[in-house]
Parts: C-alpha cells; structure tokens; sequence
C-alpha cells in the first residue's frame, strides 16, 4: 500500500510540474508574440505604413485610444487609422523610432505591455520634432492573434507649469 501511495504522489507531482511547464512555455510563446508585434510596429511607423500599423490593433468598435493629441479619445479602429494619416501626413522623409524597457505580461487570453517610445522625424515645414512618451497596451487574443484593443500614450506632467488642454475635459 505504501508502495502504491508513493507511487501514486510521484505521478501527481509529475503531472503538475509538467502542466505549469506546459503553461510556462504558452506563456512564453505569447510574450514572444507581443514582442514581435511591436517590433513590427516600429517597422512600420519608420515606414509610415498606416495599413501595416493598424493590423495590430483590433477592428472596429473593440479598440479605445487615449493618445497624446487631442481628442481625449479614439474610439473605433476607423477613428484612430484616421489619427496615423494625420501624423504621417505632417512628416517629411524618414522618421526614426525605438522602444526600450519593454515589459509585457500575458494569462494566454489577455496581455498587457508598457514601454518607453522616442520618435523623431522632420516637419514638413522643416522643423525637427522628437518626442519620448510612456506607452501601455492592453491586447486579445482574437482568432488566435494578439491584438491591441486599449493603448494610452503619456508623458510626465510638471504641475507647476502646463496645465491640460480645454478639449481633455470635453467628450468625444
């Protein structure tokens, strides 16, 4: 009997460590997945590739946007590609763009990330523009793809100095 109960502990613990080994590696499999989107990302932003960019973000009315410009929101993938035209539309040549400290974490059915993105481009009038912001980005799996579904852009507020812009605070 004490033979069959040993034996009947060593399967049980075996199935549980295989199982969080099977779980850790989905896991990784995911995180993998993220990263690799937004190194995509980041090729397409230096490429200004509005249609490559959006494919990471879900359709329709599941993606919400808080950006860095106004409007308070972008809600709706329709709102937001919008938003890249305009960007791109105010840059001449070639931007540059990098993310650094990217964290994510992922349950295998929703994820989120956080990083430090600089860009930097030339203004269609000339004049150098570059700008470091916080991104953090929530994402679902939807049809087996990772997808972006809420993203809010921020930079650090003195609060001595600037105060918010008046369109925050109305609605969308």
């Amino acid at each position: 009997m004490k033979k069959l109960v040993f034996f009947a502990a060593v399967v049980l613990l075996s199935m549980c460590n295989l199982s969080g080994g099977l779980r850790a590696q989905a896991q990784s499999k995911d995180e993998q997945a993220i990263r690799t989107l937004e190194t995509k990302f980041a090729m397409a932003f230096v490429a200004k590739n509005v249609d490559e960019i959006m494919k990471f973000y879900a359709p329709g009315d599941q993606l919400l946007v808080f950006d860095l410009i106004t409007p308070r929101q972008y809600a709706g993938w329709d709102a937001y590609k919008k938003d890249w035209q305009d960007t791109f539309a105010l840059m001449k040549g070639t931007p540059e763009f990098d993310t650094k400290d990217l964290g994510v974490t992922t349950d295998g059915k929703l994820a989120w990330s956080h990083s430090i993105q600089h860009a930097s481009w030339t203004g269609t009038d000339g004049t150098p523009f570059e700008m470091t912001v916080r991104v953090t980005d929530c994402y679902k799996k939807i049809d087996g793809k990772w997808l972006i579904v809420l993203e809010h852009v921020s930079v650090p507020l003195d609060l001595s100095g600037p105060k918010p812009v008046p369109d925050l605070m109305s609605k969308p």
